[in-house]
């Protein structure tokens, strides 16, 4: 099989920031065939290569000298069913909203409040995507990946992918050593609707629903989205910049003192999150502009390269905020984005 590797290929098409760096080496994975033909070929065994899918999760403050794989499997299926499930498996290249579109389409429940997360289906269990009371843990049945060294299959389980908040055993234990190549979803053939996160409910009101249908909380979660998180294709960005963090309530009872109105979410008897775009937005980041680059003024947890910025202005924005959080709250916030 022949393979085309480029050299010196812009990356500024592949990554929604829209930063302008070169690949080394580039090359496109359109089946199973493809991805062992390209780990067989020299320069991608040599070095650890760069597994990409829709870059909306990625920031480069660099050229990239290793090997660059592009995953584009496509594909979605029917594969089983019983009383309460379908299962479906979508190959890691399918664009994810669209994903939910298809998913809606044939009434198969259980995803349409992560409806407009951008990215590749590869991606949602290695980051436990969310929105709105809704993670990947919650509808993941299993995934295929492939062993980018020893080149065998191997099927993943709920329990071996470990999730937690935004992440899987494939961003830490595992980092790097698996490609992605297939999800299987459990989803649901009677939905049970999930509006009581964030202004869910307020949006479904207001479009006087006869009756509640996943579509109806798909089209609310879109409008929600759109309305203060920026098009990548217009605006660069990779949308939420910060985990948000878990803190001990005496940590939230200091920010009380000042903030009597502080947001928080209870995980359990000792800890609450608090929004990151909450802690930002207080501490005057909101809107700021800086020439290329800046925080966007409708959501102060989103980064955006206005045009022309370099991964290091934007990953020393987010340096300056970090800082600056924990000056003023005593919180550490996490880079959710991967730099690169």
């Amino acid at each position: 099989m022949s393979i085309n590797i480029e050299h010196n290929v812009s990356m500024r098409m592949y990554n929604t920031f829209g930063i302008d760096v070169t690949a080394r080496y580039f090359t496109v994975a359109n089946t199973l065939e493809d991805i062992r033909a390209v780990l067989s070929e020299d320069i991608y065994r040599s070095e650890n290569p760069l597994i990409l899918g829709g870059g909306s999760n990625v920031l480069f403050t660099k050229d990239i000298e290793r090997p660059v794989l592009l995953n584009r499997l496509k594909g979605i299926d029917l594969v089983g069913e019983d009383n309460e499930y379908f299962y479906v498996k979508a190959q890691a290249g399918e664009n994810w909203h669209q994903f939910v579109l298809h998913c809606i389409k044939n009434e198969l429940a259980g995803i349409e409040n992560l409806s407009l997360i951008p990215g590749n289906v590869g991606a949602s269990p290695m980051q436990n995507i969310g929105a709105y009371g809704v993670e990947i843990k919650d509808v993941f049945h299993s995934l295929e990946a492939f062993h980018v060294k020893d080149h065998v299959v191997k099927e993943f389980n709920a329990t071996e992918c470990s999730f937690g908040y935004r992440e899987s055993v494939f961003k830490n234990k595992e980092k790097d050593h698996w490609i992605i190549l297939n999800v299987t979803f459990r989803l649901r053939k009677r939905p049970i609707f999930k509006t009581d996160y964030g202004a869910i409910q307020e949006e479904l009101d207001k479009m006087k629903l006869e009756k509640m249908t996943i579509k109806a909380i798909s089209q609310a979660v879109i409008a929600i989205r759109t309305s203060k998180l920026p098009d990548p294709k217009k605006l660069g960005n990779a949308g939420s910049f910060f985990k948000n963090p878990v803190v001990s309530y005496d940590v939230i009872n200091e920010i009380k003192m000042t903030h009597p109105q502080v947001p928080m979410y209870p995980i359990d008897e000792e800890t609450a999150k608090v929004p990151a775009g909450w802690l930002i937005e207080q501490a005057g980041w909101k809107g700021k502009k800086l020439g290329t680059h800046g925080v966007h003024d409708k959501q102060a947890l989103v980064l955006v390269n206005h045009g022309g910025a370099t991964g290091r202005e934007v990953y020393d924005l987010s340096s300056a905020i970090i800082a600056d959080i924990q000056s003023k709250f005593n919180i550490t916030l996490e880079r959710e984005v991967n730099i690169l």
